[in-house]
C-alpha cells in the first residue's frame, strides 16, 4: 500500500523536507579550560590518523602514556587565559558567524556550525538539520587553505555519519578558498584597515600561518603551497610599498620537522636584525581561538620586546566583522548555486 497524509498511521511523526541546510565547521575546542576537559579534547585530536600520521602501535602508548599525562595542564592554563564569559572563542565566534549568516541568507536556508573535535559535534547538528527538513546540506570547513589535517578530516566525520543514515541528504562540500579574490579582498580589507588604526607604522607584517610536519608536503598535501598564495596575493592586494611583508608558520609540535620558517623563530630572528616595530595577522585562521590570542597576541609580543622590539600587533582574524560576513555570505551563496 502507497503511504498517503490521508492514510498515515496516526501516530506517524510528521516529516519536513525540501529545505536547505548549511554548516559551518571548525577545529574544535575543550568544553571547559580545566586539564580534564582539555584531556578529553586532546585524547580525540591527537587520536587522528590524519592529524598525527604514526602508527597506532608506536603512537597510542607515547600519547597515553606521555602527553596525555603532561600536556593537558600546560594546555588548560593557556585556554585559562583566553575563556571569555561566554566560553572558548573560537566557539563564541563560529556560532556568531552562523547567526550572522543565517540573518543574512533569511529563509533561503538554515544554518547551524559543528566542530570536527569536541562539541557540538558534527554528527549531530547534520542530524539536526535533517529535522529541521533539509535534504541539501551544504558541509562548509572554514579552512580557506585545504589540508588533510583539516578539510580532509571533516569530510571523514562527514562521511562517518551518512555512513549511518539511512536517508541522506544530497551533500555538497565548500572548496578551500585560499586563492579566491573574494577572499582576498576581504583580507585586504580588512588587515588594512588594523594596520592603519595601529599607533605605530609596522616595518614588518607578518603572515602566520598554522604549521604541519614537513611531511605532509613530501606526501602531497597541497598546505603550504595554498599558504604561500595566499600570502603572496594579500601583499599584492595591500600594495603598501614601505611594509615588508614575511610568512611564516607557528604552533610545532613535537620532534618531526614542521615547515619553515617557523614563527617564533622569525619573530627572534626580526628583533635580533633590528626590526622594531612588527604586526601579525593570521590569514589561515577564520576566527580567533587559542592559537590567535594566545601563542601569537601573548607569546609573540613577549618574545619581540625581549628580543629587542618596542612594538608589536596582533591583528584579529576575519571574526564576524563585515569583510568576512561578506565574503562568507558571497562564498556560500555561490556554492549554493542552483539550490537558491
Amino acid at each position: 500500500m502507497t503511504l498517503t497524509p490521508q492514510n498515515l498511521p496516526a501516530d506517524h511523526p510528521p516529516v519536513l523536507s525540501c529545505r536547505i541546510g548549511v554548516l559551518l565547521v571548525n577545529l574544535g575546542t575543550p568544553d571547559a579550560p580545566d586539564a580534564k576537559s582539555v584531556k578529553t579534547y586532546l585524547r580525540e585530536f591527537l587520536s587522528d590518523k590524519r592529524v598525527v600520521e604514526i602508527p597506532s602501535l608506536i603512537w597510542q602508548p607515547i600519547l597515553r602514556g606521555i602527553i596525555l599525562n603532561t600536556r593537558p595542564k600546560r594546555s588548560a592554563e593557556a585556554y585559562a587565559k583566553v575563556w571569555g564569559e561566554k566560553g572558548s572563542p573560537l566557539a563564541v565566534i563560529t556560532s556568531q558567524q552562523a547567526e550572522a549568516l543565517q540573518a543574512r541568507l533569511g529563509d533561503q536556508a538554515i544554518v547551524r556550525w559543528a566542530m570536527r573535535y569536541g562539541e557540538p559535534s558534527i554528527a549531530r547538528e547534520m542530524q539536526a538539520l535533517m529535522v529541521a527538513g533539509c535534504d541539501r546540506i551544504l558541509f562548509a570547513p572554514l579552512y580557506p587553505q585545504y589540508s588533510g589535517a583539516t578539510n580532509a578530516t571533516a569530510v571523514d566525520r562527514l562521511g562517518d555519519w551518512l555512513r549511518e543514515t539511512r536517508w541522506q541528504p544530497a551533500v555538497r562540500t565548500l572548496p578551500p578558498y585560499y586563492d579566491d579574490p573574494v577572499h582576498i579582498a576581504a583580507l585586504a580589507e580588512d588587515t588594512a584597515r588594523q594596520l592603519d588604526a595601529l599607533d605605530f607604522d609596522p616595518e614588518v607584517l607578518l603572515l602566520s600561518f598554522h604549521g604541519m610536519p614537513l611531511r605532509t608536503l613530501e606526501l602531497g598535501d597541497p598546505y603550504h603551497c595554498h599558504c604561500r598564495k595566499t600570502a603572496r596575493l594579500l601583499e599584492e592586494a595591500l600594495a603598501r610599498p614601505g611594509l615588508r611583508v614575511v610568512t611564516s608558520f607557528q604552533s610545532r609540535f613535537g620532534r618531526a620537522k614542521w615547515l619553515e620558517p617557523a614563527t617564533d623563530a622569525t619573530i627572534e630572528l626580526e628583533a635580533a636584525n633590528g626590526t622594531k616595530r612588527m604586526a601579525v595577522a593570521m590569514p589561515g585562521f577564520s576566527a580567533d581561538c587559542l592559537e590567535t590570542l594566545e601563542e601569537i597576541a601573548m607569546e609573540g609580543r613577549e618574545t619581540l620586546l625581549e628580543a629587542g622590539g618596542e612594538h608589536y600587533a596582533a591583528l584579529a582574524c576575519l571574526n564576524t566583522g563585515e569583510p568576512g560576513m561578506a565574503m562568507l555570505e558571497q562564498i556560500i551563496r555561490r556554492e549554493l548555486s542552483g539550490w537558491i
